[in-house]
């Protein structure tokens, strides 16, 4: 039997993640309370001959917060029962979440009279840990729109197959902040530039003059082969681990020529590795499998 977690603060996306798990065939409850989800499975497990064997369900901060401290334990004993689990937490920043509020005009489940709409972000967060800590799979949901979050759902959950490795390569620019969903994060700023050159300074790392730049450089192929090292020794252990998604973000000044480049060669060269691998390049708001 396999089960599903969504969680994660109001008007991060959990209720479009839930839709997509439904249309594929999955059993989804909206809102479940913590405490039932041990006799949701049992029911199941018990009548597994006709019963739903893919449920997912939504939590959220609703629940009491004694039992969402009771988080870990529950998944433990899920897991000791034979229930296969996976927890996607989505998150956005404040920044975000209140924009998506006032332009919905809906009200959020913990605002109140005395409780401000930001403060009840704030809050939320803080009530939704014990999940976010435990989540096997974070997706911030900031940039992306609804399809590109559909996307995601399908191509990392649904396009995973029992404990194989799912990676993603992402490129960003640290101008623009570090990727929260980031497991490993590498820094390529120390590379040559090729947004110096003036002919190169509209182009991408997709694009054959940059990748020849860069090839041109013999750090950059120093820069990528270490990265690949580490990866290759590393990222079994992680898999053994029981470890099922990573995210590898590789970083430069804007996010366009150096990471870029270095985040396209690496998801080449493990994609002849590990069956379930996609890239980003998060300053280009695109999604690429």
């Amino acid at each position: 039997m396999k089960l599903i977690i969504v969680s994660g603060r109001s008007g991060s996306g959990k209720s479009t993640a839930l839709h997509v798990l439904e249309d594929t065939g999955y059993y989804c409850i909206d809102n479940l309370p913590i405490g039932l989800m041990q006799e949701l499975t049992q029911e199941a497990l018990a009548h597994s001959h006709n019963g739903p064997q893919k449920i997912a369900v939504s939590i959220d901060a609703r629940n009491f917060s004694r039992e969402l401290k009771d988080f870990p334990d529950i998944m433990e004993r899920l897991s000791r029962e034979g229930v296969e689990t996976e927890t996607i937490y989505l998150d956005a920043n404040a920044e975000t979440l209140l924009t998506r509020f006032h332009g919905t005009r809906r009200k959020h489940p913990l605002s109140s009279k005395t409780v401000s709409l930001r403060e009840a972000i704030d809050q939320e967060k803080s009530i939704l840990d014990p999940i976010a800590s435990n989540a096997t799979l974070f997706i911030d949901t900031s940039q992306l729109t609804i399809y590109q979050l559909r996307d995601q759902i399908k191509l990392r959950v649904l396009g995973h197959q029992g404990q194989e490795l799912a990676l993603l390569f992402q490129s960003f620019g640290f101008k623009h902040g570090v990727p929260p969903d980031s497991d490993f994060v590498f820094d390529v700023r120390c590379l040559p530039n090729p947004y110096w050159d003036p002919a190169l300074r509209g182009s991408s790392g997709q694009d054959q003059p940059v990748i020849d730049f860069m090839e041109s450089h013999p750090q950059t192929g120093e820069m990528l082969a270490d990265i690949t090292a580490y990866l290759e020794k590393w990222l079994p252990h992680f898999q053994t681990s029981n470890r099922t998604y990573l995210t590898i973000s590789i970083g430069c000044t804007g996010g366009q020529h150096r990471s870029v480049y270095l985040c396209e060669k690496l998801k080449a060269h493990f994609a002849s590795r590990y069956e379930n691998v996609q890239h980003r390049h998060q300053e280009f708001s695109n999604w690429a499998p």
